[in-house]
């Protein structure tokens, strides 16, 4: 079962935008050069950041190998989705478990465009696309519940997400919004950027992300801490991305030179 929700934007070219920077440093064909100029010129003060950016895709799909497989979660709503590079969140769940029904949410159009990759769900579960913005939570709840059953627990992800949100954004108010829908046995999965580790590369990254109009806020950890009060947070607790259960990694690799300076955790609702 599949679906998708009309376009409400046009797509502005003009800008570079988070979902298609990070779609170019993986790899991916669906940017524009406002996009890539951005890529590049981030690669050119720190060659890791492409390797970074895949550590943190590897980090979402260890956590839901973990969330389908020990936690025995079958919903799932993802804020933030990106363009698809496979394999995506559904694929990984509902091939662990086939009736596995996931909700897609990102406010690019052009993931809309590519919303249908996203939607080849299992016969037995089910795949939809909503597009929507994180600062609009009662939007996303409301369609989300088109699909899902906010009576059994669903996981709520937002990777890679948050620190595209300022304090002006009131980001721990949009997670409480969200959060607070979730039935008991829910969990968060979030990943944020630091520069508890590098500093300087991650301040220039900042700036960069700024000539670009695009908002960029590294926190610390306890103020990523923040967004799982009141959560009962899975071992290890919160992290560098690379040591959240790395016994789950298929077909990762490591750079030595890289700095991973993304903190990540996944927390239960009790």
């Amino acid at each position: 079962m599949t679906g998708t929700r009309p376009a409400t934007a046009r797509i502005d070219t003009s800008r570079p935008h988070p979902a298609r920077v990070y779609d170019w440093f993986l790899g991916g064909k669906d940017n524009y050069p406002v996009d890539e100029e951005l890529g590049r010129q981030i690669m050119g003060v720190d060659g890791t950041a492409q390797h970074i950016a895949r550590t943190n895709r590897w980090f979402m799909q260890r956590a839901t190998r973990w969330l389908a497989g020990e936690a025995g979660v079958r919903q799932y709503l993802d804020i933030g989705t990106g363009i698809p590079t496979e394999p995506n969140l559904h694929q990984i769940a509902q091939g662990i478990a086939p009736e596995c029904r996931v909700v897609y949410t990102d406010n690019d159009p052009i993931v809309l465009k590519h919303a249908e990759a996203l939607l080849h769900s299992t016969p037995e579960g089910v795949t939809d696309y909503v597009q929507a913005d994180v600062r609009e939570p009662g939007q996303i709840l409301e369609q989300a519940r088109e699909k899902l059953d906010f009576g059994r627990p669903i996981a709520l992800s937002l990777v890679a997400l948050t620190h595209f949100l300022g304090d002006e954004d009131d980001p721990y108010g949009l997670l409480t919004r969200l959060v607070g829908e979730l039935p008991s046995g829910s969990y968060l999965v979030l990943s944020q950027l630091t520069a508890d580790f590098d500093p300087a590369a991650v301040g220039r990254g900042v700036e960069m992300y700024r000539a670009g109009g695009v908002t960029l806020a590294p926190r610390s950890h306890a103020e990523v801490a923040r967004f799982f009060e009141g959560l009962e947070p899975v071992e290890p607790g919160l992290v560098q991305l690379t040591d959240w259960h790395p016994e789950l990694a298929e077909g990762e690799t490591t750079d030595e030179h890289a700095v991973i300076s993304l903190y990540g955790a996944v927390a239960r609702k009790p």
